[in-house]
């Protein structure tokens, strides 16, 4: 037995036995091959990832598992090996056996479900189940808050963006772990939840919040879990982090993230697991014998190396490499083999080890287990709408009427009858692996024909309703005649998506039948549409255009099963959105009230400069904006915007102790800005604002949507991407701020020193971009048409003005080869008229400042070169600004897709900011 409180046993002065504890490896094939053998009594390997492609069966999991743990029994191990499995549930499953392995919903579905003690029961059973094949290491709960849940990869395998709520459920799912006897591993610190993606397959995600905006969110579940003691493992991400404090290349190799965040910081003494390092980006970057003691070095006590045999020999050279330069000391591997030695002996033992229970065990539980996962997926099941009362469709339809199903192409879930039967078919070809299935990684696979993956769901809904069935799918083509023809047939269509903001072919076709269902029954046809989202539930959640929208996390056979309950009637959908969407529709309403009074220009001018001039002292330095806004900068007197101010004042000493500025135009009402005195926060003057300003929105004619930020006036854009605080309070206020529009004000510090980058003006020159100046309106209709087509409102109203204003404004307008205008930009002197509402661009008496405002391009699909003439639009304008003797051009309102282009001009970001727009039904209490 391993002493741990004193000497280590002898065996393990070798320190190849000791090296051998500090890998986790896997390998491809369903039986045990001579590399794996190998390593286990050659190298002394003590731990294995198993995944989909290694198991077939329960049985066949329990054999194979059985047949690892006697060779490493038979070859001297003291311990047993630790097994690990990634079971999360949902799409994630490696082991599948529908005899004996029972599905449950994803860790978002189970949120959705509402019940913390239904998700520890999910998580005992899951972890029963695989512990009966031999499993002793579960790699879960994930641990991730979704902070821009619409265009994060990890989708439905996370809770949701409310980081108490992933705290809830994932501490939920690891006590469920470990009362089934499992190890347990947080993943994936520091967080998967929000990163940014920059480029090709080769490119590493990172991370781009502060330490204390991760620390308000992304950390505080880890940070929870890790609290309560119980969690043994922590599996540390390969993203990157960069921030002010903190720039790593990838963050399981980082002792900043590992030794100092996570241990020192956090209190974490278990075992930390890095990413795969056989991740392309980090060969070719580091290489594999390198990387692996970079990650040793840097805290982690397992290193991971999934597949392939000839890098996972590489990655056990580099560490006995290490230790002969003396780059690891024996201390430091003596270190990671207690911590590993530990959790095994929590998990595991020889005699369980050599004789896990298996089918004996699993038949016995199935029933029960099987119960608790239909009721499991009937809870979560999710309708969000249902405006025109279509469900169920049993009454809604009768049995003659035909139904359409509609379905995408979608990959076949690891865990599935359907990949096991491809997988099976497969092998039986005996075709030799190509260099694509050579390359594959474990987490990628073959896209299917919605037919294919949904095909049981069609059938399904054809016997449960006792009626017809049309079932086709589609693709990035669009609507095609086959399509329009069953749509014209049927009087019902149900549109599968599955992460439409990922696949945006999937959204643009829903919108196109959705727009022919309005037409169709515009013209007395019955064409009912039902949406159903089988993945990520933003796909069309705040799209009120949609009138019947269902949520079912994953679409594994449970989930469809379920579905097809809950559309027929045979169940009722009790599910509700997670995070922070469900808090939306209970905003929480203060118990404080202040009055709120229409601003007075007369009354409130001075008082509102003082309220300013306390703002910019408190300020962050990149808020500097502040020190140049004035109570002038909110009034902009354009005949075709409405604006309503607000104040929350003291009567008796007329000071403000806050303002918010409101705008309406076109059926949206805006919020421009919305501060409060420094000294008195957190008393709900802010939201006594906030809701006064809503309520006089939405009352007003024709409002359909709700929009924060504004650039006419440009004070705030949006929220500041600095302020996590502040995205918080308006998220607790009701915004959902799952799709924000990032906007940025970028300068160009010093334009005397500033050049064209090099082979900017030929590459403008070949694609044949031409760009030439107006003044005045006479022959600005191309340039309004454009305006109006491509940007919001008030940016056309900022045109407009800026037109109006000849002798200090113009506008830049570019043309492609064929004479069509595919981009805009106005230009402006210093101390323009329009600058005194963008407080950026105000000049000092010490530098002249040129204005280059809201660039707007066509977009990418009808225009080849869409960053070339973002780019020769600054070009034009900071020549410009130059012109005018300009010290220093601010590029205001620039979006998104204009920023990479920027900055490889030489802009900075100045200032940062997030532009949300919401439906009015966020708020129907205040209608």
């Amino acid at each position: 037995m391993v002493k741990l409180d004193g000497d280590l046993d002898p065996l393990w002065q070798d320190l190849d036995w000791a090296i051998g504890q500090m890998v986790i490896m896997g390998w491809d094939g369903t039986e045990v091959t001579p590399q794996i053998r190998h390593l286990i009594e050659e190298h002394h390997l003590g731990s294995i990832l198993l995944t989909a492609k290694n198991l077939k069966s329960a049985h066949q999991t329990a054999k194979l598992v059985q047949e690892l743990q006697t060779i490493a029994h038979q070859a001297g191990h003291l311990q047993p090996l630790l097994i690990a499995l990634d079971q999360e549930n949902g799409g994630v499953n490696s082991l599948y056996d529908e005899d004996y392995i029972c599905q449950f919903p994803s860790a978002m579905g189970q949120a959705a479900a509402g019940n913390a003690e239904l998700a520890y029961k999910v998580a005992k059973a899951t972890a029963t189940e695989v512990s009966a094949v031999g499993v002793n290491l579960i790699l879960g709960p994930v641990l991730d808050v979704l902070t821009n849940a619409r265009y994060q990869p990890l989708g439905v395998r996370a809770v949701g963006d409310d980081p108490q709520e992933v705290s809830q459920y994932g501490i939920a799912a690891m006590n469920g772990y470990k009362d089934a006897g499992l190890a347990t591993c947080g993943k994936h610190f520091p967080s998967y939840g929000n990163l940014d993606f920059l480029g090709s397959s080769l490119d590493i995600p990172i991370i781009t919040q502060t330490l204390e905006e991760l620390s308000l969110s992304a950390l505080v579940p880890f940070r929870n879990a890790i609290a309560t003691g119980k969690l043994d493992a922590m599996f540390v991400g390969g993203c990157g982090i960069t921030n002010p404090s903190m720039n790593v290349n990838h963050a399981c190799l980082s002792d900043q993230v590992v030794d100092d965040l996570l241990r020192n910081e956090l209190g974490f003494a278990g075992v930390a697991i890095s990413e795969c390092l056989e991740m392309e980006a980090l060969r070719n970057e580091i290489g594999v014998k390198t990387g692996t003691v970079m990650a040793v070095e840097a805290g982690c006590d397992l290193v991971l190396l999934c597949r392939a045999y000839d890098v996972q020999l590489e990655a056990i050279a580099g560490l006995k490499l290490g230790v002969e330069n003396e780059l690891l000391t024996k201390e430091r591997i003596y270190t990671s083999l207690r911590r590993v030695l530990k959790m095994k002996n929590a998990c595991t033992s020889w005699a369980k080890a050599l004789n896990p229970p298996g089918i004996s065990l699993l038949s016995k539980i199935h029933p029960s287990h099987l119960n608790l996962s239909i009721k499991a997926y009937d809870d979560s099941i999710t309708v969000i709408r249902d405006n025109e009362k279509l469900l169920p469709l049993n009454e809604s339809m009768h049995q003659e009427e035909e139904l359409l199903l509609l379905t995408p192409l979608v990959k076949p879930l690891p865990a599935s009858s359907l990949t096991k039967n491809i997988l099976e078919s497969k092998n039986k070809s005996d075709s030799a692996p190509s260099e694509h299935d050579k390359w594959i990684h474990r987490d990628r696979g073959v896209i299917m024909s919605g037919e294919g993956v949904f095909r049981e769901l069609g059938r399904s809904l054809a016997r449960a309703r006792h009626g017809k069935l049309l079932h086709t799918s589609y693709t990035a083509n669009g609507v095609r005649p086959v399509h329009e023809n069953l749509i014209h047939r049927a009087s019902c269509i149900v549109i599968v998506t599955a992460d439409a903001n990922r696949n945006l072919y999937q959204a643009g076709f829903t919108k196109h039948v959705s727009m022919m269902c309005s037409m169709l029954r515009a013209s007395g046809q019955k064409k009912s549409l039902v949406v159903v989202a089988v993945s990520s539930p933003y796909d069309f959640a705040m799209d009120k255009s949609i009138g019947t929208y269902i949520c079912t996390f994953d679409f594994t056979e449970m989930a469809m099963a379920a579905l097809v309950r809950a559309l027929c009637g045979n169940s009722r959908a009790r599910g509700t959105l997670p995070g922070t969407l469900r808090k939306s529709r209970k905003a929480v309403k203060s118990r404080q009230h202040w009055l709120v009074e229409p601003y007075d220009r007369d009354r409130d001018a001075n008082g509102l400069n003082d309220l300013l001039s306390a703002l910019a002292r408190a300020a962050a330095p990149n808020h500097r904006f502040l020190t140049t806004t004035t109570a002038h900068s909110f009034e902009i007197f354009n005949p075709n915007i409405e604006e309503s101010h607000f104040v929350v004042r003291n009567s008796s000493t007329q000071a403000l102790y806050g303002f918010c500025a409101t705008y309406h135009t076109q059926g949206t009402g805006i919020i421009g800005a919305i501060f409060v005195d420094p000294t008195k926060r957190n008393v709900a003057i802010g939201r006594s604002l906030h809701r006064r300003a809503l309520r006089a929105l939405i009352q007003k004619r024709n409002t359909t949507k709700i929009q924060l930020g504004i650039c006419f006036p440009g004070v705030f854009l949006g929220i500041p991407t600095d302020d996590g605080g502040l995205k918080s309070w308006f998220a607790n206020s009701g915004w959902d701020l799952q799709f924000p529009r990032r906007l940025a004000n970028m300068v160009i510090t010093d334009l005397s020193s500033w050049a064209a980058p090099e082979g900017l003006l030929q590459s403008i020159q070949r694609a044949n971009i031409s760009f030439d100046l107006i003044h005045g309106l006479e022959n600005a209709e191309s340039v309004l048409t454009h305006a109006a087509t491509h940007a919001n409102p008030e940016v056309f109203e900022l045109y407009r003005l800026a037109l109006q204003e000849t002798k200090s404004c113009g506008v830049v307008r570019a043309k492609c080869h064929r004479g069509l205008l595919v981009g805009t930009v106005i230009i402006c002197s210093p101390g323009s008229p329009v600058a005194s509402f963008i407080p950026a661009l105000q000049s000092s008496a010490d530098e002249l400042i040129g204005g280059i405002i809201a660039p707007t391009v066509s977009p990418p699909n009808t225009t080849a070169n869409a960053d070339l003439v973002i780019q020769g639009l600054a070009l034009m304008g900071l020549r410009q600004n130059k012109a005018h003797k300009s010290g220093r051009s601010v590029l205001s309102w620039a979006q998104e897709e204009a920023h990479e282009p920027l900055l490889a001009m030489g802009f900075e970001v100045l200032q940062g900011f997030e532009e949300y727009t919401n439906s009015v039904d966020n708020w129907q209490d205040l209608a």
